[in-house]
């Protein structure tokens, strides 16, 4: 099923989204929520969390003093650290029993605040930031909430910055505007990218994709782009697992089509076979056929090899397009994608001699095949001064 990560500072209108999520059918879990559940009364989380911070953190009929622990824990990071030990463990259980419970082509949303302080963006298919200015959720907070100006920044400055949320993440939907602004940006995130992704997921096929081969403006957000793709999976496959941002849009300031070329090292094409339910259930199917690289003549001239054997999966979230090439550590394709990016990183010239040859071919609106065809004589031509640069450099992958 499609997990998708919401989040949010203080104020920003997390709840609203969520509660128009909730309205056209997604399975919504409240982290908050959670967090007061597994601390009511009688339970054992209750119980460790008086072991470590005293009965004064107790009102008079046993349940927790929300106010009185939060004044313990709130300036003092050893004790919020102490006091997460304890709650963090039991919302995570809690959420993965209501994930399983949930129908298996449901649309699962993780009302999470602190999602990306406790580093759990990597664990959902995709997250949604909710953000509004500083200004507007101080109004917001001193207005709904009762909170003082000091008190709402005080809160608003404790929690991770806009920065490093919107570093998480896929979908920023700002909320400085009215609620039916608000309404309109999550219903065209519901129709638009989160149903078919997870119907895409449900059926295990990548999203569709333009035919035509349109060259984008260099994007300087495509490295976190492939770190957030990266991250997710090493989430599915394992952290020790070697991957790389390759192709265009792994070269600074080169045009390129909006697509994040990802390569996966493995040992064998049998292990990327043994990889694909993995990949598959985080959102990157296998492409179907038979997927090779184009071979390149040695220093002799020859080709000795028919084909570069490789696997291909693709993203199936329709908002972002993904192709991930899964190759063998040490073949030759694997070290010519890697080698090709870092000779274009290096080499101006060569860069801008791509360049001309991808816009003279995009300019004729040809669709992918034909415009990864059409320059194919390019890159035969660049191989020798590729194998040269090689040389001279001593360059190693």
């Amino acid at each position: 099923m499609l997990t998708v990560g919401l989040t949010g500072g203080i104020g920003a209108g997390k709840s609203a989204v969520a509660s128009r999520l909730t309205d056209h059918g997604a399975v919504v879990i409240d982290a908050d929520q959670l967090a007061r559940d597994v601390v009511a009364v009688g339970t054992d989380g209750l119980a460790e969390v008086v072991a470590a911070f005293g009965h004064d953190v107790l009102a008079a009929d046993g349940s927790l003093d929300r106010p009185a622990l939060g004044a313990l824990v709130f300036a003092d990071p050893a004790a919020r650290s102490r006091l997460e030990g304890i709650v963090h463990p039991r919302v995570r259980r809690r959420t993965a029993e209501a994930t399983a419970a949930a129908p298996a082509d449901a649309i699962v949303v993780n009302d999470v605040p602190l999602l990306v302080e406790t580093g759990l963006a990597a664990t959902y298919h995709l997250v949604v930031v909710v953000s509004a200015a500083e200004q507007v959720r101080v109004e917001r907070l001193t207005r709904d909430r009762g909170m003082s100006r000091d008190a709402a920044l005080s809160r608003i400055r404790a929690q991770a910055d806009d920065a490093r949320r919107a570093a998480a993440a896929d979908v920023l939907l700002s909320n400085d505007g009215s609620r039916d602004d608000l309404a309109a940006a999550v219903d065209r995130l519901w129709h638009d990218r989160l149903v078919p992704y997870a119907a895409n997921l449900h059926a295990g096929r990548p999203a569709d994709r333009d035919p035509v081969a349109v060259l984008a403006s260099p994007d300087p957000t495509w490295p976190a782009q492939y770190e957030r793709i990266a991250a997710r999976l090493r989430h599915a496959l394992g952290a020790d697992r070697r991957i790389d941002h390759v192709g265009s849009t792994s070269v600074p300031g080169l045009p390129a089509k909006d697509i994040i070329d990802v390569q996966l090292t493995v040992d064998s094409l049998d292990d990327a076979d043994g990889y694909a339910p993995a990949l598959a259930a985080a959102g990157f199917p296998r492409r179907p056929g038979d997927w090779s690289d184009s071979p390149k003549p040695d220093p002799g001239g020859v080709v000795s090899a028919r084909r570069w054997p490789k696997r291909l999966h693709a993203n199936a979230d329709p908002g972002r397009a993904v192709n991930l090439h899964v190759r063998v550590a040490g073949s030759p394709g694997w070290r010519y994608a890697l080698a090709f990016r870092d000779h274009l990183r290096a080499d101006e010239r060569e860069r801008a001699d791509y360049l001309a040859v991808k816009q003279r071919i995009a300019a004729t609106a040809p669709t992918t095949r034909e415009y990864a065809a059409a320059k194919e004589p390019w890159f035969e031509a660049a191989w020798p001064r590729l194998r040269r640069w090689i040389e001279e450099t001593g360059w190693q992958p």
